[in-house]
């Protein structure tokens, strides 16, 4: 792909090499050669085997975990590409880690969300693309232009179709949001679908752990589908899954954009009464990580459509209808 005088190249580091590809393959060109690699002593090796010199270089890189050693990736490589005198380095993060750093909740915490904005600018990105920033107002952290994608074009058909298969599917359904913050991503999804809105409100005593306090909307005998933009240890989605079969839900299921699935999550999923949780392929998962209810939905389409638009400087807010 060629256009005004300056060529496409995408390049993957080892976070997600699978949706990079795949990527590649919706655009109709093959991935960059490069080798991210460790030296002895764990220090990031990068080499990029081919030219870049005037491209448009989109590089590819969920700060999934281990976190710090992807981040570590995407900052080298576009380094690399910006000393290898790239036209344009646009940093594309399916999942940006570090997120929930966004603000500090008590004295002396960090804003890490910020910082890692910085150091994604200052190792050379001219652009980045990302998708469901846990906060939106990351966005204005960084100081050169973002394109923030939504996991709900690509998640509502699924259920849409199953609203045309399903009888009384759509008249039983109802999205519930996790939590208050989560409120109007879940509005959304609601109007989309047109059914109606739950909501829990939940407490958190601790990191990692959440407690339900109150369920307001009408759930009993209905479908709840939980909604968010993220399940990591899986604590919040299990607890809420739990309270409304208590309350009397007649299923429950899940959809969210970032499957980090750390720590107890995939323990708690398989013993919780979700009998579905769709995901989408921002982060890697492993076959281990599979369970027989869990689905995934490929995520390159969109982002593969929304990099040729920033190529051909075309808007990709339409992207989103």
């Amino acid at each position: 792909m060629n256009i005004h005088g300056k060529d496409i190249k995408i390049f993957s580091g080892n976070a997600n090499k699978p949706l990079a590809k795949a990527m590649a393959e919706n655009l109709g060109i093959p991935l960059g050669k490069s080798e991210v690699g460790l030296f002895s002593d764990g220090e990031i090796s990068v080499n990029i085997n081919e030219t870049v010199r005037g491209s448009d270089v989109f590089v590819v890189q969920s700060t999934s975990s281990p976190t710090n050693r992807h981040l570590m990736e995407l900052l080298i490589m576009t380094d690399a590409f910006r000393r290898a005198s790239a036209g344009r380095v646009t940093a594309v993060l399916p999942y940006y880690g570090y997120a929930r750093q966004d603000r500090k909740s008590k004295a002396r915490d960090p804003i890490t969300a910020k910082l890692v904005a910085d150091l994604i600018v200052t190792a050379g990105a001219d652009r980045v693309l990302t998708m469901d920033l846990h906060a939106p107002q990351i966005q204005g952290f960084f100081d050169v232009p973002l394109d923030h994608m939504v996991g709900m074009p690509i998640l509502a058909p699924y259920f849409e179709r199953k609203m045309r298969s399903e009888e009384g599917f759509k008249e039983n359904l109802v999205i519930m949001s996790p939590d208050l913050g989560s409120v109007g991503r879940c509005r959304a999804f609601a109007e989309r679908l047109d059914v109606p809105l739950a909501i829990i409100d939940k407490r958190r005593p601790k990191p990692n752990q959440s407690e339900v306090v109150h369920v307001i909307g009408e759930i009993k005998g209905k479908d709840v589908l939980i909604v968010d933009d993220m399940i990591d240890t899986a604590g919040t989605l299990v607890n809420a899954a739990e309270e409304v079969m208590h309350r009397g839900a007649k299923r429950v299921a899940a959809c969210a954009t970032h499957p980090i699935f750390s720590g107890p999550a995939i323990e708690r999923l398989k013993n919780s009464p979700l009998t579905e949780i769709i995901v989408l392929d921002t982060i890697f998962l492993p076959e281990e990580k599979r369970l027989p209810n869990i689905k995934v939905l490929s995520c390159a389409p969109v982002l593969a459509e929304a990099i040729a638009r920033i190529y051909s400087d075309k808007p990709v807010s339409t992207l989103f209808h």
